[in-house]
């Protein structure tokens, strides 16, 4: 046997059996791509893999919203910032705060530090999500008006959630103040090792410059740069300010439209340069921020993020709460689309602006939130609309 290897080239036998094992290996894949030939071609560009629930914040989808493009002439779009992991726009902020406090070193991962957060609800949720994922403790005061679902949603991810009485921001036990509040209290113990801060996304400076990095490029990619009018509500400010920052430096004919709830101040702010009327002065409506069914959006008092952005807004479109109602129910008659109040009240100023500036324009609106965190207050009003309500019936 000795005598019959060493007539052999060793190195030509290793390199023949590689060479038959790559084709080998080389014909199976051919042979099962064409197997599956049918059923993958019809699938779209998939995302790749990637590691913790952080990596699939943004990159959110558009779609067209066929029923409101082909009633106006003009094509209406969405971008779905429902599709984030949290559920909503606000994903990208908290996880901009919380990384700008990691590289202050205000926050430290899995020592117990805590984030303090005064929200109606979505940006809470995601910041309890995040702090889950990235090793801190969430702690949300927010009104006690808050819809059962997202109370019961920010309990289920962990957060320490701090209900209080609706009030104006002047009054120290309003939402957004006990969270600051709390935060120093712990941050003034001696005795207290772990860190506090409040992420104050009214105020915060990463809220407008995550939404001018990410969501304005993301847009203007998605359209192909093709796009005369982007439309979006304001509670923060940041989303819009942002948007329309980036968006007017790749075109400054692109119009930024503000769609506001009624009972806010900010429509006409931006209208007329006065901030209120004496019915939506501050500390004198029921409610904690704007007299409406909407939650989220509508303020009557300008916060840092929405003055970045004030002087870009071309125009402000006022809806109501029968309109914002009327139209959700509408998005899901006619589209299956079941969205939150925000973006049926966006989507309302979309139409008005169809309308108001005549067909071919290609119109973007953020659709923010789903309708399942609005059941027990938005959507138990706009599930009693009819089923064959129409455009006109909406801006009637």
């Amino acid at each position: 046997m000795g005598g019959f290897l060493q007539g052999w080239d060793w190195r030509l036998l290793v390199q023949t059996s590689a060479a038959v094992a790559a084709t080998a290996v080389l014909v199976n894949e051919l042979y099962r791509l064409l197997q599956h030939r049918d059923s993958s071609s019809h699938l779209t560009t998939l995302s790749p893999r990637t590691r913790g629930v952080e990596s699939l914040i943004g990159n959110t989808p558009v779609i067209e919203i066929k029923s409101l493009s082909r009633l106006t002439g003009c094509k209406i779009y969405a971008k779905l910032e429902l599709n984030n992991p949290g559920g909503s726009a606000k994903d990208r902020v908290a996880l901009a705060i919380i990384r700008a406090n990691e590289r202050a070193r205000k926050l430290r991962p899995h020592h117990g530090d805590l984030i303090f957060e005064g929200t109606s609800g979505s940006t809470g949720i995601s910041f309890a999500m995040l702090a889950n994922a990235l090793g801190y403790q969430a702690h949300i005061c927010l009104p006690d008006d808050t819809s059962p679902e997202k109370l019961q949603l920010l309990r289920s991810l962990g957060a320490v959630v701090e209900p209080v009485k609706p009030a104006s921001i002047v009054d120290p036990n309003q939402y957004t103040n006990a969270a600051r509040n709390a935060a120093a209290k712990i941050d003034a113990d001696p005795n207290d090792p772990r860190n506090a801060v409040f992420a104050d996304q009214f105020e915060n400076d990463a809220n407008w410059r995550i939404h001018y990095d990410t969501t304005g490029p993301e847009i203007w990619t998605q359209m192909d740069g093709n796009i005369d009018v982007f439309i979006n509500g304001s509670g923060t400010g940041g989303t819009i300010a942002g948007v329309a920052k980036y968006l007017k430096q790749k075109n400054e004919n692109v119009r930024i439209v503000l769609a506001d709830p009624q009972g806010s101040g900010l429509a006409n702010r931006v209208n007329y340069g006065v901030m209120y009327d004496s019915v939506e002065k501050e500390g004198t409506r029921r409610r904690h921020q704007v007299d409406t069914t909407v939650e989220g959006i509508g303020l009557n008092r300008l916060t840092w993020n929405f003055k970045q952005g004030e002087s870009l807004i071309d125009e402000a479109i006022r809806v109501t709460d029968d309109q914002a109602l009327k139209m959700a129910k509408y998005l899901c008659i006619n589209d299956g689309l079941f969205w939150g109040s925000s973006a049926a009240v966006n989507c309302v100023a979309a139409v008005k602006t169809a309308y108001k500036y005549g067909p071919g324009q290609k119109i973007v609106v953020v659709a923010c939130d789903s309708g399942a965190r609005h059941l027990s207050k938005f959507w138990k009003l706009a599930q009693q609309q009819n089923d064959d309500v129409t455009i006109d019936d909406i801006l009637a």
